[in-house]
């Protein structure tokens, strides 16, 4: 990321607002309660042929002592160190405020190109007013409305100037995109942090910190990728606020988005339906799925405890035991890289390729050994498979009498070919087609 736009000011004054106009969409939650925005959330944009990276942040407050504020802080001043150029938006309706001055001294040890954008001109009074922010001593005044898109445009003329190069359209495109899911606090932002290396999630132990999903370029095993973090999903009964249903309708798209769900629990807790429901929407999309346990050093366990919370899991898991489960600590970091790289085999196994004539060779004698139940004196003969093209694993079964292959038939025919071909973490889908 080359070209890098970075949205700061104090809390409430419409960055988030502007983010989604630049990017074109919806990405960052917005509401009139400050500090929605907590972590760095990042977007793709282009004006007049150059391609950029936007930035939105947290609103910033100087000398709070509050766990998120402060955490807040320092995600805006690592968006400030990435960025190219920096936005530092203000509020006419409110005019000067004292946070606008006290974040005037961060900025100015910033020697990055910095355009003072007054947000929220609606008229030419809101105009007027916006001028008294030339007091701020910090550059040329561009008077804009977020909400309606008004004096965007010029401002962006003069963005785009700083860059040295066009940029790339999206220089995520076409990477693998794994998403992690669960409740509100099994560790999901701990997990991202100890991976990258970094604090780019803020992380506590109060529960719904994290409210946006969060996308973050990764580089693992020879493979790049899209990892996002997501908010904790909770039973739809508990989801009372506002801000916490848009997280969890975000959650759900990154759900949708990704390629690989990374689902984690709290190994205390163990399975809950809040989770089996979060695995089943994964296999209805057909989507990568790996099962982390984490907080595994809180539970008390001897030689035979891994084994037995396993067994209990797959039970659990019914139709959906080919899950793979793995055991972690974001204390100890126990087992964290071997996560991603079971997400990572998940990917790869997502996007097999059987060989029609080794589909053939290898099921067909387990066919013949294990025919189809006879349905009402009909013999229901299987002659040929073939995987078809798709997002996931598609098996064509063609077959004298598709209508009536029973359901458990179906079952053992997915076992096969998992016992052959693995797909682990992999929903698989089975049809029958007439032959």
């Amino acid at each position: 990321m080359s070209n890098i736009v970075a949205i700061v000011g104090r809390p409430n004054v419409g960055k988030s607002t502007l983010f989604n106009r630049l990017v074109e969409e919806r990405k960052a939650i917005m509401h009139d309660e400050s500090g929605v925005t907590r972590d760095r959330h990042y977007g793709q944009s282009e004006w007049n042929g150059n391609f950029f990276t936007v930035i939105d942040t947290g609103g910033y407050v100087v000398g709070s002592e509050d766990v998120f504020e402060k955490a807040i802080r320092e995600q805006v001043e690592i968006a400030m160190e990435e960025a190219s150029v920096i936005l530092f938006m203000v509020d006419t309706h409110v005019g000067v405020n004292p946070l606008d001055e006290e974040f005037v001294k961060v900025l100015r040890r910033s020697r990055k190109p910095i355009y003072l954008v007054a947000n929220k001109v609606e008229n030419f009074e809101h105009r007027t007013n916006a001028t008294e922010f030339y007091n701020l001593g910090i550059g040329e005044l561009y008077c804009v409305s977020s909400q309606t898109g008004t004096g965007t445009g010029d401002l962006l003329d003069d963005v785009v100037k700083n860059f040295e190069e066009i940029g790339d359209e999206d220089p995520n495109a076409g990477l693998p995109k794994i998403a992690i899911l669960g409740r509100p606090n099994v560790g999901k932002s701990s997990f991202l942090n100890i991976l990258l290396g970094e604090e780019r999630t803020i992380v506590s132990d109060i529960s719904g910190t994290t409210r946006d999903s969060i996308d973050t370029h990764y580089k693992a095993y020879g493979q790049e990728f899209i990892l996002t973090d997501t908010a904790g999903m909770r039973r739809k009964a508990r989801v009372k606020e506002n801000i916490e249903f848009y997280s969890v309708m975000r959650s759900l798209k990154a759900l949708d988005d990704c390629d690989v769900c990374i689902v984690m629990i709290d190994a205390t807790q163990k399975l809950e339906s809040q989770d089996l429901t979060l695995i089943r929407l994964a296999a209805d999309r057909y989507k990568g799925i790996v099962l982390i346990a984490n907080k595994w050093d809180l539970v008390e366990k001897d030689s035979k405890t891994a084994h037995e919370y396993t067994l209990e899991m797959q039970q659990s898991l019914g139709s959906a035991a080919w899950v793979p489960i793995i055991f972690t600590s974001m204390l100890t970091k126990q087992r964290v890289f071997q996560s991603i790289e079971k997400a990572i085999e998940v990917y790869e196994a997502r996007k097999q390729k059987i060989s029609t004539s080794k589909l053939n060779n290898i099921l067909l004698p387990d066919i013949k050994r294990t025919p189809p139940p006879v349905h009402r004196g009909k013999n229901i003969n299987i002659k040929y498979i073939t995987q078809l093209q798709g997002n996931a694993p598609l098996f064509a079964f063609f077959t004298n009498y598709p209508q009536h292959v029973h359901e458990s038939y179906k079952r053992f025919l997915e076992n096969k070919i998992r016992e052959h071909f693995g797909f682990e973490g992999v929903p698989i889908r089975i049809i029958f087609k007439e032959k």
